[in-house]
């Protein structure tokens, strides 16, 4: 660090561990100084410190391994005679140089103006945020609050670091804060479908050219440093939402669909030198269709090998609808028949041991093909061993964060035929039941998202507008507890705000399931589409405070005034062509999808998604 005792200038740089993998970064910063209407002057004192000392006079200093995690500047400056003294504070950061710092900051804020920045600011944010409108008629004002706060922290991150990149050079943007893919490919991505496909499209853009120069797509990535991966390649369905949703807009947006897929294809055919930090396992997942428990391979960590598989069957399904979409038949039908793959880590015989009624369940495979046994409690609240699945070398039990009671209900590709698994709609709803009644739904875990949409494909759309709505009320607020566990770069900021605009996505598809919108009316625009949609909730009564009854229940469904075949999902060309979605509701729990054969959710089994 060094400071100038002329200008006040500060500059300095630091290495940082990577927070979440095995890397260090760089970081750079530049500080400058101003009196808010007044003449600042040179310091009167200044020295700088580090840990806990401070040397007085010192311009320079330089520590290298010293084991202490604070270093910084001490600055005095006479008062303002005139009046209240304050001082302006503006500092650029860079990843590539304290040079580069002080321009960044010079390029953005030429003039101290604080007025300026706070106004323009407000302005960029109140156009982003202004895409989605909501009536508030007989809505409580925390609920507004939570939908927008809630969608301002989907913005956030990943970072727009173009010009940053120390690594290579590129013409292309450059996006980094992955962390984790894992966390933000089920929500995040497909709302900032529905409002922000320009950033979204830079995103793909940024990624695909990490893809490029690094092998693989960024899976769990911060600060220019690979992290350590949770589960499958989940930059797939990312890419795999923007192509499903815009490819008809790709080249306007500067996505080039070849190079897309030449990624998606590296994720699933190529085998890095490590999956624990990009791409998959894919030799053995090609030659078995699943991840064996008991195979020791050099590359990776030999953990997470169901939630693994399981993941792994979901990226393929995003890459059968790019490439159908490219009319890549073969291709096509490959990746489709590889995303069936969840089937071969299910146990039909597996049961909960404090209830049997329970029959199947994803489980452990070895090589040989049969089935080892994890407990299904496993990492829930219920476990009698109290033990967790974080990111630990030392798991061995296959699964990663969640149980495997949760992760036997994801297959968003498939749910048709995870009912049937389970013994058809009565018995999957029973279990759905289970699993909130006791308390295995995690609102804090992404595994869990789904599951309150679920009820839909029992034909129970009822029961899944009731379970999201106590959802929000048990654990989302806008006190200072209000959001559980922490938001993971916009997965719980997302999720929240689907749930109170009465929609829940499934990635990489051209689906959104549906329920009620926690507003009379919400409308959303889209910039590359011109088009705004609204869904009006005709009969909306208020927002029961517990989630409980209430008239929330979608009853029926028309689309620009015609009946839409469906209540229980919405189809990408609604919003497409800016249509208007009209509810009708009602306080009958018991609806459902439709009487048409086509009125559940589309699966793969069933012959959806083609």
């Amino acid at each position: 660090m060094q400071l100038d005792p002329n200008t006040a200038r500060v500059i300095g740089g630091a290495s940082f561990a990577a927070s979440f993998g095995p890397g260090r970064y760089r970081a750079y910063t530049c500080v400058d100084f101003k009196g808010d209407g007044f003449e600042l002057g040179k310091p009167t004192e200044f020295g700088t410190w580090l840990g806990s000392s401070p040397i007085m006079g010192t311009v320079d200093i330089i520590q290298q391994y010293s084991g202490k995690a604070e270093l910084g500047s001490l600055l005095t400056f006479a008062p303002n005679i005139n009046g209240t003294t304050a001082i302006l504070v503006r500092a650029g950061v860079s990843f590539i140089s304290t040079s580069q710092a002080c321009a960044n900051a010079e390029q953005e804020i030429p003039d101290f103006d604080f007025d300026s920045v706070r106004s323009d600011a407000r302005a960029e944010w109140n156009e982003l945020l202004g895409r989605i409108e909501v009536q508030t008629d007989g809505v409580d004002d925390d609920i507004v609050q939570l939908f927008y706060s809630s969608l301002y922290r989907t913005h956030i991150s990943p970072a727009d670091y173009t010009g940053e990149n120390p690594l290579w050079d590129s013409t292309e943007p450059y996006y980094d804060s992955f962390y984790c893919n894992w966390d933000t490919f089920r929500t995040l991505y497909p709302l900032m479908s529905l409002h922000d496909p320009v950033n979204f499209a830079r995103i793909v853009r940024g990624m695909i050219n990490i893809q490029q120069h690094e092998g693989w797509l960024p899976e769990c990535r911060g600060a220019t440093a690979k992290q350590w991966i949770q589960g499958g390649s989940n930059g797939d369905p990312i890419l795999g939402e923007f192509y499903v949703k815009f490819h008809e807009h790709a080249d306007a947006l500067n996505v080039s669909s070849t190079a897309l897929y030449e990624a998606l294809l590296a994720d699933a055919e190529d085998q890095p030198p490590d999956w624990d930090l990009e791409g998959r396992q894919v030799n053995i997942w090609k030659s078995l269709g699943y991840i064996p428990q008991d195979t020791v391979e050099a590359g990776g960590t030999s953990t997470k090998q169901v939630s693994r598989t399981l993941e792994y069957a979901f990226n393929d399904f995003a890459i059968s609808q790019v490439a159908k979409i490219l009319n890549k038949t073969a291709d096509g039908v490959k990746y489709a028949q590889r995303a069936g793959n969840f089937i071969n880590v299910w146990n039909p015989n597996t049961t909960v041991p404090t209830n049997t009624s329970i029959i199947g369940m994803m489980q452990p495979r070895f090589l040989n093909g049969t089935f080892g046994f994890t407990d299904p409690r496993h990492c829930s609240v219920n476990d009698p061993s109290g033990s967790n699945c974080f990111l630990f070398a030392t798991n061995k039990d296959g699964f990663y964060e969640s149980s495997p009671i949760v992760y036997s209900q994801f297959v968003p590709q498939d749910t048709a035929k995870l009912v049937e698994l389970q013994g058809g709609a009565s018995q999957f709803i029973s279990r759905l039941d289970f699993v909130f009644d006791q308390n295995y739904f995690d609102s804090t875990d992404e595994p869990s998202q789904q599951i309150p949409f679920m009820y839909h494909y029992g034909n129970r759309p009822g029961l899944s507008t009731q379970r999201s709505r106590q959802v929000i009320a048990e654990h989302f607020s806008t006190a200072t507890d209000g959001l559980p566990g922490n938001d993971d770069s916009g997965a719980m900021g997302s999720y929240a705000a689907f749930y109170l605009a009465g929609l829940y996505p499934v990635p990489a598809t051209r689906q959104y399931l549906l329920s009620s919108p926690y507003f009379p009316q919400i409308s959303f625009f889209n910039p590359v589409l011109n088009t705004t949609t609204t869904i009006k909730a005709n009969g909306f009564q208020g927002n029961p405070a517990n989630g409980t009854g209430g008239q929330v229940f979608v009853e029926s469904v028309t689309i620009d005034g015609e009946p839409w075949k469906s209540n229980c999902f919405l189809d990408w060309d609604a919003f497409t062509k800016g249509s208007t979605i009209e509810l009708q509701l009602t306080t009958n729990l018991n609806v459902t999808c439709g009487n048409s054969t086509d009125s559940l959710p589309p699966s793969l089994s069933t012959g959806g998604f083609d």
